[in-house]
């Protein structure tokens, strides 16, 4: 079976992929998934990077690998693209083979939607989205699930005003205007540098930072990562993939370990907490599955 991108778009949820997701991440934190960190081969010449993330989840008897491209400086095409691969666990079968740029695009706001609705204040109202991009949008659309926001702003270098049209949002001059007093931030920019500082934040923000998946490269500055309590959805991942988990230098947990009650979430409303996400194979493999299955239900009606 092959699913293209309109296959998976039509038989995807964000509703039934948040609890997904948030299984996935449980089990992981658990010692239920296998699931070395990813290998990036650099395309150097045409400032690209090409990554292999398998995983198998032993609990759901899930085994499949993704093929990923991340080139950032695309502008006719999307900067990622992806292929999904699963197998039958028992006997090493392909079973599916589907197209993965938009199950990228759905299970990193999915994990954002995931840590927002434990990490962030329940009464959280105003949210912030630093980004124009896929990621943006699919957040909005996350983040929504999981709280009632009465306002949003956008803020982006280029398109805050043309997002902000487009899904009747507040458009921001400037990214200390979209964060400041807001109860959610999300960072998804392309940033390499820090575009969210922690003199910005109010007391009790939670947020998502969702770029800078380089060792090299940051988009939160260092007056943040000393304030805010990071969390993450693998150490080991994080550790050696994000250049702001490498500043920070603690991490208090694992949001898998926070659903699974071995770790504490929000300890005061004044808190400032951090989802730092790299995207792990284990929640490709959970939204594909779940993409599979709803394509033999369909099959099958």
């Amino acid at each position: 079976m092959f699913l293209s991108e309109e296959d998976v778009r039509s038989l995807l949820r964000m509703d039934e992929l948040i609890p997904a997701i948030a299984e996935a991440l449980r089990d992981l934190s658990s010692g239920k998934v296998v699931q070395p960190v990813r290998v990036v081969v650099p395309v150097e010449e045409h400032r690209g990077f090409f990554g292999v993330m398998p995983a198998y989840a032993a609990a759901r008897g899930t085994l499949g690998a993704k093929l990923v491209t991340f080139f950032p400086g695309n502008a006719e095409v999307p900067t990622h693209h992806a292929m999904i691969q699963l197998f039958r666990a028992e006997t090493g079968e392909p079973l599916v083979t589907m197209d993965g740029r938009l199950i990228t695009e759905m299970r990193t706001a999915a994990a954002s939607a995931v840590a927002t609705d434990v990490l962030a204040r329940r009464d959280a109202c105003v949210l912030a989205i630093l980004g124009s991009g896929v990621q943006a949008r699919s957040h909005l659309e996350a983040l929504r699930i999981v709280r009632q926001f009465r306002e949003v702003r956008a803020w982006s270098p280029r398109n805050a005003h043309q997002f902000a049209r487009r899904f009747d949002l507040t458009a921001a001059e400037s990214a200390r205007a979209a964060v400041r007093g807001a109860d959610v931030v999300v960072v998804a920019t392309a940033a390499v540098t820090p575009v969210l500082f922690g003199d910005w934040l109010s007391p009790g923000v939670h947020i998502n930072a969702v770029g800078a998946t380089r060792p090299n490269w940051r988009e939160l500055d260092d007056a943040l990562l000393a304030i805010a309590q990071t969390y993450v959805d693998s150490r080991e991942a994080a550790s050696k993939e994000s250049g702001d988990v490498v500043a920070a230098r603690n991490v208090v947990a694992e949001i898998g370990e926070v659903l699974a009650g071995a770790k504490p979430s929000r300890q005061s409303d004044d808190e400032i907490t951090l989802f730092k996400s790299v995207g792990v194979a284990v929640e490709d493999i959970a939204a594909a599955e779940l993409v599979y299955r709803n394509a033999l239900q369909k099959l099958s009606a």
